[in-house]
């Protein structure tokens, strides 16, 4: 079953790979201070220019990044959808009734427990708040120049309708408002759904949703080719709209937010330690590969089968049990991603100068904790979905232009941390079932062959 799964991301794996071997990464980090020192000459600080100069080449330089980001956000509800009902659909029947229960609820613990993190790094350092300080010109695109605090309102009667509405009466109008989270909670509705088809209806719809997934996969890998011109012209408009000091207030944002992914990864050890039983500095280092083509590729999907290799290879866990967690956790446990979208929706808001009370940080963190499940394992995936958790958080979406410029350098680290989880969680429910599994899984029953020889 799982099959047509790896097929997908092994094509995937390889065009990706094309893509680090050609220093992709290294690109963008160059056309990141290229951007910088370009926004510098071009701003009006500098009386080189007029302002009105300075905006209608700044418009131009960021036609690149609105592309790219046109062309992620076309394609985010088909992958999506694809994606998690792939994932739930790939796994054995039996594997889902024994662990799914127990794994669904460790991935919303460990979800939980990261955008906590992130809340309480934004609360207590207020990144945006400096940017908002810094803020000078007023641009249709980045930062709005006001003068007095909004607060956004959300009231405890608010909350029974808010929960009615998690389940869309018409899920096609969801897709076209791009209400993410209904979206979301119907795709899993629909994935445990499938799992009741027999075998000869499951398989082409296993088959259409992978021929989709490769088709959303193919338009990533064409946006991920305007990434360094993207970078390089929104860091340019950024720079010379805002001006080097607010820069500043952009770097620290970003100190904050890998602060927050090193304590993620430390709550991860933790785990290793106390529910696995191992020692986590011996599993930090088996799992290094996988941490270093993670943070190269920025997509758990890519790096789905080394994760696979080295969970039975090299942390001796079970076929059954890393079959079924880390192919579903590529697409439902995106800690990393969680404490990001966390982080990162505090930030615009303190940069507009929003004040959020007790009430709409809660509805964020909720709204954030079930769209990290539909964050599709890819570059870019965050930002895809951020821009709905700023819409449905009263948020300026337009705000992700703010932090466009630094994404793919945070997206190389927080992808890292998203394969560490997944790698964590095959530790530690290979503990409590591995043995159990062993015994029980000699042979598929779908298939007659056993589990440790599924393609990888």
């Amino acid at each position: 079953m799982l099959d047509t799964e790896i097929k997908s991301l092994k094509s995937l794996n390889h065009g990706l790979q094309r893509l680090v071997e050609n220093r992709l990464w290294l690109k963008v980090i160059i056309a990141l201070f290229l951007g910088v020192g370009v926004g510098l000459l071009l701003s009006p600080q500098n009386g080189w220019i007029t302002k009105s100069t300075a905006d209608v080449l700044g418009n131009w330089l960021a036609l690149p990044g609105m592309l790219f980001l046109k062309l992620v956000q076309m394609i985010m509800i088909p992958l999506i959808v694809a994606s998690i009902i792939t994932g739930i659909a790939s796994n054995d029947k039996e594997n889902l009734k024994r662990l799914g229960g127990g794994v669904l609820l460790y991935f919303i613990s460990t979800t939980i427990i990261s955008v906590t993190i992130g809340t309480v790094l934004a609360l207590i350092f207020r990144p945006g708040k400096f940017l908002h300080q810094q803020a000078e010109v007023d641009h249709a695109n980045a930062l709005a120049n006001t003068d007095e605090s909004t607060e956004l309102s959300f009231g405890i009667n608010d909350i029974p309708n808010a929960i009615t509405d998690l389940l869309p009466e018409n899920p096609l109008a969801s897709m076209v408002s791009g209400e993410m989270l209904s979206i979301v909670i119907f795709t899993i509705i629909i994935g445990v759904a499938v799992l009741s088809l027999p075998d000869d209806l499951l398989k082409p719809v296993k088959l259409l949703l992978g021929a989709v997934q490769e088709i959303c996969m193919t338009v990533v890998k064409w946006a991920m080719l305007l990434v360094p011109i993207a970078v390089f012209g929104l860091m340019a408009q950024l720079t010379s709209s805002v001006g080097l000091n607010s820069l500043s207030g952009l770097g620290f944002y970003v100190l904050v937010v890998l602060i927050g992914l090193f304590l993620l990864v430390g709550v991860y050890l933790l785990l290793v330690s106390l529910l696995g039983q191992s020692n986590p500095f011996k599993f930090l280092r088996k799992i290094t590969d996988v941490q270093l083509l993670a943070f190269s590729t920025t997509s758990s999907a890519a790096v789905m089968p080394l994760s696979l290799k080295t969970a039975e290879e090299e942390l001796k866990v079970n076929g059954s049990i890393s079959n079924f967690i880390i192919p579903i956790g590529a697409t439902v446990n995106m800690d990393g991603t969680a404490l990001y979208q966390t982080i990162t929706t505090l930030f615009i808001a303190q940069a507009y100068g929003l004040e959020m009370g007790l009430l709409n940080i809660i509805v964020v963190v909720v709204t954030i904790v079930a769209a990290s499940i539909g964050t599709p394992a890819i570059p870019g995936g965050g930002v895809v979905i951020l821009a709905s958790v700023l819409s449905s958080a009263g948020i300026p979406a337009e705000g992700i232009i703010i932090i466009i410029g630094v994404e793919r350098l945070l997206g190389m680290f927080r992808t890292a941390v998203n394969v560490t989880g997944d790698l964590t969680a095959c530790m530690v429910f290979n503990r409590f079932y591995g043995a159990r599994s062993q015994e029980s899984k000699e042979v598929d029953i779908t298939t007659n062959t056993p589990y440790s020889n599924v393609n990888v």
